[in-house]
């Protein structure tokens, strides 16, 4: 395998766009990341493009990625959509990274793009429900939010009984990402909340109030992956990009598992990472996920975050853009958004959420759900090297 490098990434803002087409998102960020890298579209020799639910609301099947990407210039070059539910883009990513670091292809362009607002909100969420095994849905569905909540609630209330953690921990994720997303313009949200604010929100389910709860987003992001770098920008390098999909058997956790395989891949620990994004669908992931990472004990979540270690200025800041509590959640985006703002971090490119001398950065990316673990989980590992 040979280094593979990011040579420019982009990204619209995420929020409801109602007026916004799918093919004016994927525009905005591919056109950003290309001139990012100083490169145009006759450079590109091939394409992998996330996402997960066009068909569902927008009709576009099957061909979403070259319809969307004729307009741009793009010419005779393979392109290869990739559903991989809420790990669609960073999915595509890691194929990407394949075909450079294999030396198939020496520029790659990594895209992921969604459009989940919709007039009727029933079809959102039952697009959304999609990544779940349909046999196992129940006939009737709760109204007014993704059946997909339900589970992450009842995973959550398993998670607090076990561990002793309480509701005040998941409003401190809340008001962590929201702090943080008021710091990121491309965020949908933004605002400094109380944790007596978030517990007073309106209740979902379960555990949950409104803002523990990822939101319905539109919008793209995308990188460009060379094999060699050769602009002035800092270097930001690849050094592990793992796809693991969960046993059937639920016997061990799908993230624990890609996390040890990329921790070995890039010979990194959780203790060399400045900073991560974890894929916080719900406010109890992050704690959980904090966990499946090494950053902390099996349990101690809840205290890592008190501790303030992953707060900006703290020993280990997490998802620093908002996460997908603030930052917001378009699911075929979300990813390669993550990827954005640790190659951000790790360029010192990060404006008011910058973490100092940010040098090793982490993204954990999930999607779907079986028992009580995600199916899927990627996780790459990037280092910041150089100036070239």
């Amino acid at each position: 395998m040979r280094p593979v490098h990011v040579a420019g990434i982009g990204m619209t803002r995420f929020a409801k766009q109602p007026n916004r087409t799918f093919k004016d998102l994927v525009a905005e960020a591919v056109t950003a990341t290309l001139k990012d890298a100083g490169r145009t579209p006759a450079d590109v020799q091939a394409c992998y493009f996330g996402n997960a639910v066009a068909g569902s609301i927008t009709g576009q099947e099957m061909l979403a990625a070259q319809f969307s990407l004729r307009p741009l210039g793009f010419g005779d070059l393979p392109v290869s959509n990739v559903e991989n539910a809420c790990a669609s883009a960073s999915t595509a990513f890691q194929l990407a990274w394949q075909a450079v670091a294999t030396g198939v292809h020496d520029v790659v362009l990594a895209v992921g793009a969604e459009k989940m607002t919709h007039p009727d909100k029933a079809r959102s969420f039952a697009a959304i429900g999609g990544s779940v095994d349909m046999d196992t849905v129940p006939a009737d569905l709760p109204a007014g939010r993704s059946f997909l909540m339900d589970l992450y609630a009842e995973s959550a209330q398993r998670y607090l009984d076990r561990t002793g953690a309480t509701r005040e921990d998941l409003a401190r994720v809340v008001v962590k990402a929201q702090h943080n997303g008021a710091l990121n313009p491309a965020a949908q949200f933004g605002a400094e909340w109380t944790v007596a604010g978030v517990l007073a929100a309106r209740p979902i389910v379960g555990p949950f109030t409104l803002p523990m709860c990822s939101p319905v987003s539109d919008g793209a992001a995308a990188a460009l992956l060379v094999a060699d770098r050769t602009t002035g920008a800092p270097r930001v390098t690849v050094l592990a990009s793992v796809n693991h999909t969960a046993p059937a058997d639920g016997s061990h956790s799908v993230t624990e598992a890609a996390a040890a395989a990329a921790y070995e891949q890039a010979g990194l620990g959780a203790g060399d990472l400045d900073c991560v994004e974890v894929h916080d669908a719900a406010a109890s992931a992050e704690l959980i996920i904090c966990e499946q990472l090494g950053l902390a004990a099996p349990g101690a979540g809840a205290a890592l975050l008190t501790s303030g270690a992953t707060a900006l200025g703290g020993r280990v800041p997490v998802n620093t853009g908002g996460g997908l509590l603030a930052r917001g959640h378009p699911i075929g985006a979300t990813g390669l958004a993550q990827i954005v703002e640790i190659v951000q971090q790790l360029r010192g490119d990060a404006g008011r959420r910058q973490v100092p001398d940010a040098r090793v950065g982490l993204t954990q990316n999930a999607g779907g759900w079986h028992g009580d673990d995600n199916v899927v989980s990627v996780i790459h590992v990037f280092g910041k090297g150089e100036t070239s």
